[in-house]
């Protein structure tokens, strides 16, 4: 039992020790990070607005991309022009085709065919209905500029080819919606004649066709790239459970994760090249992601610029396609812009044959238990209508998965009970001699068959679930604004009420380190309820350090997903009924009122 306690006591001192880290330093520097990006924001912001306008459009411009090895490369800024105006202005500078779909709007920019408005028309920025939508992707005039662009790198006898400061002329549809695809003419100097046809599906994912026309007498050689250019610095969670930076999948590296921290830093990072994969952008719920051809091999980059503005761009460029005189070639490009939605993401992945996109969502390292746990959430949600509801359901099944290990953990628990006595015993005999206190005490669980650690599996299990769930409610749009009951509107957020001002009948707002809301304390007391089922500790530290785990764990939970929160109440709720019903059938007698009544009791005086 000794042993059990001391785990106990291990597991909880980690955990506390984690969230005192977390507390006082992680979120200390990251408000001091935050506050920093703030204050540059509004320096350059104000920088901007006095910078006086210039044309934008010409290729002189656009100043050149970081060092590279190839004799070609990839844009590296966006377009001149004035910085920083709102995005009705931005927008009203250019010419532009519009965006209608089921789920996204926005437009198109003709100069340089920049996908660089887009706003998601089935999520807002609060979990009220008249907010407003979310808003994806911005001009690169903007302060915040975010968008992709599809296009070439030529040389002299090519002549200009489209690239940031290209022109597009628009044939037919003047919007582009999932039935009516959009056609953009651009024809140089050269013989060269560039046909774009952009297309969107229902959902979230943009195909650009680039048919290249060689009505000279000569051969041309060009490339074929994109790229996503993020301007600015931009905003993060910065928790160490979530990725949110630049991504990709190619080469034989496979996952590439890169912190936009560590991107500043190494300024570029080039992995190997690639027949296949894909390179993008990706938030806590969103991404920008952009898919090259597989016919042709190309070179992914992640970059970074401050020449000015500071930018982040993921890019590719393809080795050199050669056009033959009379003849054209087609390089198809994938773009996504969207929600990263499991379904979705996992049909394109399949429809697609797009490598690894389902790794666009952080599952984590534990990721053979966290997306199965979502599609189990998903599955029962689909039944229930509720995911409050499926999580609990979720708990009910996880803890029919693990029945026959918990059933015998808790027997063991229980036949460690009938042997206090006997523990004790040993304990005051062998006070002076701890070696052969233990030597004894293994030989009395040998001779009662007792197995002293057998009752740290269902903690044990219990750790990595409890990591998915968390994990699946922090990372996955589903959980996103998902309301169960009563006052919990969003499951992937805290519980908003707070004990200090009595649940909000009093009207004042309280510190964010004491929003102790009504799950939390259900979950403290049910911890309570479930650690008075056994003995007290006789050693008075483990005792005090038992009386106040609920309270740490309910302060620490208390900042916690509320649907974590509910899980962990339930479940907790669903170990006493089992642990009780066992240890009744064991024979082993129940603590826990005595334990409660004992709270209780006035302690006897110590004799003088």
């Amino acid at each position: 039992m000794e042993n059990n306690r001391n785990f106990f006591i291990t597991i909880a001192l980690s955990v506390l020790i984690l969230v005192l880290w977390q507390v006082f330093y992680m979120n200390p520097r990251v408000e001091a990070q935050r506050e920093v990006a703030r204050i540059e924001a509004e320096r350059n912001q104000v920088a901007q607005e006095a910078v006086t306008p210039q044309a934008g459009g010409g290729a002189a411009d656009i100043p050149g991309a970081a060092p590279s090895d190839s004799a070609a490369s990839v844009p590296g800024a966006a377009l001149g022009g004035p910085l920083g105006p709102t995005r009705d202005v931005a927008l009203a500078a250019s010419n532009r085709i519009a965006v209608d779909t089921p789920r996204l709007s926005g437009s198109i920019n003709l100069v340089g065919g920049h996908i660089d408005d887009i706003l998601l028309k089935d999520y807002r920025t609060t979990v009220e209905p008249n907010s407003p939508n979310i808003e994806l992707l911005h001009p690169a005039s903007m302060a915040d500029g975010y968008y992709a662009e599809v296009g070439f790198v030529g040389s002299e006898s090519t002549g200009e080819v489209p690239g940031p400061a290209t022109v597009w002329s628009v044939e037919g549809e003047q919007t582009l919606t999932p039935a009516t695809p959009v056609t953009l003419t651009y024809t140089n100097d050269k013989g060269l004649t560039f046909t774009r046809t952009i297309a969107v599906d229902n959902n979230y994912m943009f195909t650009v066709s680039d048919a290249v026309a060689n009505a000279g007498s000569a051969p041309v050689t060009l490339s074929n790239y994109g790229r996503i250019a993020r301007i600015g610095q931009p905003h993060t969670d910065g928790f160490f459970i979530l990725h949110e930076g630049l991504i990709g999948v190619t080469g034989t590296e496979g996952l590439q994760e890169i912190k936009y921290s560590d991107l500043a830093e190494k300024r570029q990072i080039q992995p190997g090249k690639s027949q296949d994969g894909w390179i993008g952008v990706t938030d806590k719920y969103w991404a920008v992601a952009i898919v090259p051809s597989s016919a042709q091999p190309f070179q992914p980059r992640y970059a970074y610029f401050d020449d000015g503005r500071t930018r982040y761009q993921a890019d590719f460029l393809t080795d050199p396609l050669v056009v033959e005189p009379g003849q054209s070639r087609t390089v198809e490009t994938l773009v996504f812009a969207g929600a990263k939605e499991t379904a979705r993401i996992d049909a394109y992945q399949d429809e697609r044959n797009i490598r690894q996109f389902d790794l666009l969502i952080d599952w984590g390292w534990f990721y053979f238990i966290t997306k199965p746990m979502f599609y189990l959430i998903d599955f029962l949600f689909k039944m229930l209508g509720n995911f409050g509801l499926a999580i609990l359901a979720t708990t009910v099944v996880v803890k029919a998965i693990f029945f026959p290990l918990a059933n015998k953990s808790y027997k063991s628990m229980a036949n460690m009970k009938k042997v206090q006595p006997k523990l004790l015993e040993i304990r005051e005999k062998y006070a002076d001699d701890k070696m052969k206190q233990q030597q004894a005490m293994m030989e009395l669980y040998k001779t009662e068959k007792i197995n002293p650690l057998a009752g740290c599996w269902p903690i044990l299990i219990q750790i990595p679930v409890f990591f998915a769930l968390y994990k699946v409610l922090y990372v996955t749009i589903e959980m996103r604004h998902a309301p169960f009951f009563g006052w919990i509107r969003d499951l992937s957020a805290p519980d908003p009420t707070s004990l200090f001002n009595l649940f909000g009948l009093l009207p004042y707002d309280v510190p964010s380190f004491l929003m102790i809301g009504v799950w939390p304390i259900i979950m403290g007391i049910t911890m309570f309820l479930q650690m008075r089922m056994n003995p007290t500790p006789p050693d008075p530290t483990q005792a005090m350090i038992f009386n106040w785990m609920p309270v740490i764990f309910t302060f620490m939970l208390a900042t916690f997903p509320a649907g974590l929160v509910i899980y962990w109440a339930w479940n907790n709720t669903l170990s006493i009924t089992q642990q009780g019903i066992i240890m009744k059938r064991q024979g082993a007698k129940i603590e826990l009122w005595d334990n409660l009544v004992g709270l209780f009791k006035r302690k006897p005086k110590a004799a003088e």
